[in-house]
């Protein structure tokens, strides 16, 4: 399979492509609120914009950090494949058993 994409390596423009999207949401959310004109709505754009970064924070660090340490995802859609898969790691007493560690 031939690979059209090459990873992004470089910090510069890592934080050139964050600094993209900041500004991408913040001309995005300034046209909302200029064509809107009700402060109800913007309040009501904030929680959404804040309840979707913690789920993708959820879904991208909580699970990987606190849940399943052996399983990493590459978006979205992967996660919903784990959360679907029935073969998650068995909880004892509310917490992940350790994996087995024979060879």
């Amino acid at each position: 399979m031939v690979r059209l994409t090459q990873d992004l390596a470089s910090t510069k423009w890592i934080y050139a492509k964050g600094f993209l999207f900041l500004l991408i949401t913040l001309i995005s959310a300034a046209l909302i609120i200029i064509q809107i004109q009700r402060w109800d709505i913007v309040a009501l754009l904030l929680i959404c914009l804040w309840a979707s970064c913690r789920t993708y924070y959820f879904a991208f660090y909580v699970i990987q950090h606190y849940v399943d340490s052996r399983y990493r995802f590459s978006g979205l859609f992967d996660f919903t494949l784990y959360l679907l898969n029935r073969n998650h790691p068995e909880e004892v007493d509310g917490a992940l058993k350790p994996p087995d560690q024979s060879p």
